[in-house]
C-alpha cells in the first residue's frame, strides 16, 4: 500500500501536470478541498499536504475562504517544454566522445576577468552560509580533539561521527548501511570515483540533456563516451528513451542528477524514480546519482532519491554538504552498494583518506538542529531570489525567450531566440562586464547553442538587476542582428 506522503506526492504530481497543460490554465480555482478529497478518495490532510506542496513548487497562490489558484506567471515568461516529451528511436544520437574541456577552461578564464558580475558559477551566496558557526565549531573541535589535527590517515576510514550522521539524515527515506560509505573530498571527487568503478575507458554513460557541464568533463577525462537521453524540464530524464537505449545494449553505466538537475532545476516524479531503480536493475546497468542539490529543493518534504528505490547495490549515491553549509570543507561521500569495494581502493590510490578534522566539524554541526534549520534558510532565499530573477528576464528578454521554472537549487536555464548564438552573446556580455554560462557547455553533441545559465544565488540588488536588463538588451541587439550580439552597450 502507497504511503501517505507517496499519496500526497502523488496527487501534487497529478495537478502538476494538469496544471502544466493548462487544463488549469492561470488564475483558475482549483476544486475545493473536500471535492478533491471525495473524489480522490484521500484525507483531506492528504489533499491539503499535496496543495501546499504545490504552493511551495510555485504553481499555486492560497487565497483565504477562497481556495487554492494557479499562479499567474509574468507577462513574457512561458513554459520550457510541452508537458510530454515523445521519443522515437532515430531521436536518440549514437554515443559520442566528449570534447568541452577546451571551450569549457576559456570560458571560465572569461568569467573571471576583473570587475564582471558573476552570473555563471554556481557558488552558494557567501551570506547564507553559517560560516561564523564552522569557525566557532572548527575551534572547538580543534581543542577538545586535537590529535585530528596531527594525525595523517593511511588507510581509507571514516571519522565514526560523520558517518553516523550521513546515515541518520537518510532514515527519512531508508536505512543505509554504514559499510557502503566512502568519504571522499568532494561529490566531485565521489563521482568520478564511481565512474572509474562501473565503466571502462570507450564505454559509454547516458546523462541528462542538458547536464552539468563538470559530468562530462568527468567523462571526457576518462575517455569514456556520452549518450545524451532526452529530458523533460518539469519531471526529469525520459525513461522511454533510457529503456531503448538500455534494450539496444547501448549503455554501460547512467549518471543522472534527479533532484533538481543542473541546469533545469526539475525534480523526477517518485514513480519515475522507482521505475528507474527497477529498469535499471533489469538491465544490470548501474546509476550513478548526483544529490548535491537534494536538500536544496523546494518542496516542504525533501525529496527522495533514487537510491531509495534501490534493492540490489546498483545505484551509487554521491552527495556533500558543499552547498548548503561550506564547500571550503571538501567533505563529500559515496553510498556506493556493490561497488563500494572498488570505489574504496580507488579512494586510497587516488588521494587517500578525506581529513578526518573536516569530517567531525561537519557531524557537529548536522548533529543538531543547526543543519535544518539553515537548509529551511537557504531554499526560502534561493526560491525568492529565482522570483526575481525570473521576472526581471521576463521583462527584460525578447518575449520568444522560454524561462526554466526550477523546483530546487540556483540556476536558470534559459532559451533564447533561435538566431541567438550563446557562445558570441558570451563574449560580448564578458566586454559589457557580465558573465553567464552558455548552453553548449551543457551537451556532448553541441545542442544548447541558444540557451544560458545564469547564477541566481546572490543577494537580489540593484546591480544585479542592472546586470539582467543589461544582458537582456543585448539578447534584443542580438536577435535583431541575427547574431550573438557585437560591441559594448553605452551605459
Amino acid at each position: 500500500m502507497s504511503s501517505p506522503i507517496n499519496l500526497y506526492e502523488h496527487l501534487a504530481d497529478e495537478l502538476g501536470a494538469l496544471i502544466a497543460s493548462r487544463v488549469f490554465a492561470p488564475g483558475d480555482r482549483l476544486p475545493s478541498i473536500r471535492h478533491l478529497a471525495q473524489q480522490k478518495r484521500l484525507s483531506i490532510s492528504t489533499v491539503m499536504q499535496a496543495l501546499r506542496l504545490l504552493e511551495d513548487r510555485g504553481l499555486l497562490d492560497a487565497r483565504p475562504q477562497a481556495g487554492f489558484y494557479v499562479r499567474h506567471r509574468h507577462a513574457g515568461a512561458r513554459n520550457l517544454a510541452p508537458a510530454s516529451v515523445t521519443v522515437a528511436p532515430e531521436s536518440l544520437k549514437a554515443p559520442a566522445y566528449v570534447g568541452i574541456n577546451n571551450l569549457l577552461m576559456r570560458i571560465l578564464q572569461a568569467n573571471e576577468t576583473p570587475g564582471v558580475i558573476q552570473l555563471g558559477s554556481a557558488w552558494p551566496p557567501d551570506e547564507l552560509l553559517p560560516t561564523k558557526r564552522i569557525q566557532q565549531l572548527v575551534g572547538s573541535v580543534g581543542r577538545h580533539n586535537p590529535s585530528l589535527l596531527a594525525s595523517v590517515n593511511c588507510f581509507i576510514t571514516n571519522e565514526p561521527n560523520f558517518e553516523r550522521q550521513v546515515v541518520r539524515r537518510a532514515l527519512d527515506w531508508g536505512k543505509l548501511d554504514p559499510a557502503e560509505i566512502v568519504v571522499t573530498s568532494s561529490c566531485t571527487e565521489a563521482i568520478s570515483l564511481c565512474l572509474r568503478a562501473v565503466a571502462k575507458p570507450g564505454d559509454t554513460i547516458a546523462i541528462e540533456s542538458a547536464t552539468y557541464f563538470v559530468l562530462l568533463q568527468l567523462i571526457e577525462s576518462l575517455g569514456m563516451k556520452a549518450l545524451e537521453i532526452p529530458t523533460h524540464p518539469a519531471t526529469g530524464v525520459s525513461l522511454d528513451a533510457l529503456e531503448l537505449a538500455l534494450s539496444e545494449g547501448l549503455v554501460q553505466a547512467c549518471l543522472f542528477i534527479p533532484n533538481a538537475n543542473n541546469p533545469l532545476g526539475c525534480i523526477m516524479p517518485e514513480a519515475n524514480k522507482k521505475r528507474l531503480a527497477a529498469l535499471l536493475a533489469q538491465h544490470k546497468v548501474p546509476l550513478i546519482e548526483d544529490d548535491v542539490y537534494g536538500d536544496l529543493c523546494f518542496q516542504s518534504e525533501r525529496p527522495w532519491p533514487v537510491k531509495a528505490y534501490d534493492t540490489s547495490g546498483n545505484v551509487l549515491l554521491c552527495s556533500s554538504f558543499s552547498k548548503a553549509v561550506s564547500p571550503a570543507a571538501r567533505v563529500g561521500y559515496a553510498v556506493a552498494g556493490r561497488y563500494v569495494q572498488q570505489v574504496a581502493f580507488l579512494k586510497m590510490v587516488s588521494s587517500g583518506a578525506t581529513s578526518h578534522f573536516f569530517q567531525a566539524v561537519l557531524a557537529e554541526f548536522l548533529s543538531g538542529r543547526s543543519y535544518d534549520n539553515q537548509v529551511r534558510k537557504m531554499r526560502r532565499s534561493l526560491a525568492q531570489r529565482i522570483a526575481h530573477m525570473s521576472n526581471v528576464i521576463a521583462e527584460a528578454f525578447p518575449p520568444e525567450c522560454v524561462i526554466s521554472e526550477p523546483q530546487g537549487g540556483f540556476v536558470l536555464w534559459v532559451e533564447l531566440p533561435s538566431q541567438v548564438d550563446a557562445l558570441a552573446l558570451h563574449h560580448t556580455a564578458i566586454q559589457n562586464g557580465i558573465a553567464f554560462m552558455p548552453g553548449p557547455l551543457f551537451s556532448a553533441s553541441g545542442k544548447f547553442h541558444h540557451h544560458l545559465r545564469l547564477n541566481c544565488g546572490n543577494a537580489w540588488s540593484a546591480e544585479i538587476e542592472t546586470a539582467v536588463r543589461r544582458l537582456g538588451a543585448l539578447v534584443h541587439q542580438a536577435a535583431d542582428g541575427g547574431g550573438g550580439g557585437q560591441g559594448r552597450l553605452r551605459g
